[in-house]
This record gives structure tokens, sequence and C-alpha cells, in this order.
């Protein structure tokens, strides 16, 4: 009797563990369209609180110690754009796989409305530059600069990357790059002043410097044929010298603007390949390889129930610098989720992406900073 119970019993166990396996691998990854949403990559999630209503817009910077420094927008006094914040940061010793648990205040806010949107940058030189926005009021947001020339641990006084003109530029995170001749390209949208009503319509250029940011210069205006609402514009630099700018608009589509003079002067803006909604895109260049890697919402508003909105969360591989995308995989894709301003990193073979992670139904979508680590062999569906 003894022994038929336990052989009775072997099938139903069995079942059972059967059916716990399913559900441990499945836990971790779910389907979008056919395709592995690597939702179990998340390396550190920052989630509002009430003193702490949002959570944002950073950069990453490899330090030569070998750690991972991210530094983000803190928010304060409120979740919008014009709360009260200020920067501060995380650090990882693994490579992005796990990060320190309490924040780092770098630099607060001693006047105006709040400091935001990171771009950190190891300079030709070694120093590292840490760019943000200085928000005064709705009418001066302008980009500043500090050095540092000993890993983070002290910083150089603030440098106006504007000094001689007051007004709302936006600079988004993770967008200043250098090239290899040292200049740096900072792409900005201006957006008002104190003799200029605020519009959506930004006047896009590009600031340049060619002495590591202690002076700078700001390029022609592109021409806007189309005359669509162009904002929030990256750079990218091309392996023939020319220099991509891709821009958000209300088309339906990322722009496109391309420089031949190392960012003085810009071909007039055209519509691109890329669908899009009224979202920022991020593209850069994968070490590894050469190829450039897309972050962005692949939403054209097609769908009545998304059209507009920063869903689904993509990314996409070009293998001839950003004539074609592909293939196109699927990080994210909550309907109600809302995923922008990525910032990358690349450590070895995989990628650190930050971005904003907020939900509609709960914030206003931008409340959390998620940091996810993704290989880049998933990157190309390998």
């Amino acid at each position: 009797m003894k022994n038929n119970h336990s052989k009775n019993m072997t099938i139903p166990i069995l079942i059972m563990i059967l059916f716990l396996q399913i559900q441990l691998s499945c836990g971790n990854k779910t389907k979008s369209s056919g395709e592995e949403v690597p939702v179990s990559h998340t390396v550190l999630e920052l989630n509002p609180s009430d003193d702490n209503p949002r959570n944002g817009e950073g950069d990453f910077i490899t330090l030569k110690d070998g750690r991972i420094l991210f530094i983000y927008s803190h928010f304060t006094g409120g979740a919008g754009d014009h709360a009260s914040g200020l920067l501060a940061g995380r650090y990882s010793d693994d490579g992005g796989k796990s990060w320190s648990d309490e924040d780092v205040i770098y630099f607060t806010n001693e006047s105006g409305l709040n400091l935001m949107s990171v771009s950190l940058l190891r300079l030709n030189n070694g120093d590292i530059a840490l760019f943000y926005l200085r928000k005064n009021s709705v009418t001066d947001c302008r980009p500043v600069l500090r050095i540092s020339s000993d890993e983070g641990k002290i910083w150089s006084e603030e440098m106006m990357c504007i000094p001689d003109r007051i007004g709302y530029f936006v600079l988004n995170n993770d967008r200043v790059i250098q090239l290899e001749n040292g200049r740096l390209i900072a792409p900005v949208a201006q957006h008002a002043a104190p003799d200029m009503e605020w519009t959506g319509h930004g006047v896009i250029q590009a600031l340049f410097s060619d002495d590591n940011g202690s002076t700078w210069n700001a390029s022609e205006i592109p021409a806007n044929p189309d005359s669509v609402t162009l904002q929030e514009p990256g750079v990218v630099a091309l392996k023939d010298g020319r220099i991509m700018m891709f821009m958000r608009n209300n088309s339906g589509f990322q722009y496109l603007s391309y420089s031949s003079d190392q960012g003085e002067t810009w071909t007039p803006a055209e519509v691109s390949i890329i669908r899009s909604p009224r979202s920022p895109a991020t593209i850069e260049r994968i070490p590894s390889t050469g190829d450039l890697l897309l972050v962005w919402n692949n939403n054209g508003g097609e769908d009545p129930a998304t059209a507009g909105l920063r869903t689904p969360f993509n990314a996409a591989v070009s293998k001839d610098d950003g004539v074609t995308w592909d293939p196109i995989r699927t990080l994210a894709d909550d309907p109600d989720g809302w995923y922008c301003y990525t910032a990358f990193e690349f450590v070895g073979e995989h990628v650190l992406l930050a971005h904003s992670a907020g939900n509609r139904k709960e914030n206003n979508g931008l409340a959390v900073c998620h940091i996810s680590r993704v290989s880049l062999d998933w990157m190309y569906g390998l």
C-alpha cells in the first residue's frame, strides 16, 4: 500500500515541478508581437516618493577605476518640468549589474527652478565633462558645463554654454558629443526668451566649442521647409565625416538634418523612415561593432489607442549609418507606460539604458527613472 501510494503521487509531483519551471522561465520574460521583452534585465528603478516626486533625465560615465557613475535629475518640489530639483548620483562597481543604495547629492539649485537633463562625457584629454540645464525661469533655461580632472571628486565652477543670450534652451540628456579633432557639439532648441513668447516650434541650433567648453559658438539654423514642430535635437557622427541631427516633432516620424562642416551649417530638415510620436529618440554608435543603435518609441499613430503616446519602447540597429534599421526589438510595451529620455552606456557586450519610465495611470509618465542592462546580441536579434 505504501509503495503504491508513492507511485501514485509521483505523477502529480512531476507535473507540479514542470509547471513551476515553466512559470519561473516565463516570469522573467513577456511576449510582445512575437518578441521577447527583456524585463528581467532591470538593474535599478528609482521610484518617486512624497519628498521626491520625480526622477529621471540622467547619464552615465565609466570611471578609470572601473566603476560606473550615473547622475540624474532628482526632483524635490513636484513632478513638473519647472518644479524644484537637484542632481544626484548612484554608482555601480560590477558593470551596471547592481547599484549603490543611497544617493550622492552632487549639486543643489541655489536659485531659480531646477537643475536637470544631464550629459556626461569623457573628453579627449581624459577629463570628465558634466553638462546640465540650469533652469532659472520660464524664459531663462541654459546649458552649463563643469569639468572634473579627478574622476568626479572635484568639479569646476559652472561655465555657461550660452553666456551672451538669455532664453529657454533645451539640451536633452546624453546629447553632447566630441569629434576626433576635439570639437564639442551640443544640440539645442530655443523655445522662449525675455523678448520672445513661448512656442513649441523650437529654434534648432548646434553649439560648438574647440577649447573643451571654455568658449562656444552657435551654428546656423537648419531650414524647416515642412514647418513641422521641431524639438529636442540629438546628434551622432557618421563614418563619412558628416554629423546627423535627429529631431522629435509632430509629423509621426523623426526628422533629420546633416552637417558636412562639423556642425556649423546644416541641411534643411527632412523626414526620416523612423516612425515616432512627439518623443525624443537616442542614437549612438556601438563601440564593439561600429553600428548605430537607436532607442525610441516605434509608434507612428496607426493604432488610435496609443496614437501620440510614448509607448512602446523599441530598439533597432543600423549597419549602414542610419539608412535602414533592422531588426526592430521591443524593450517594453505597456500601453499605459511612458518611455523616453534614454541614455546609453556600453559595457562590454551589454548596453545600459536609463530612461524615464512612469505610468500615465499613476503619474505624469516621467516619475520613475529606470535602468536596464541588455545584451547587444539581443539587440541584434541573436
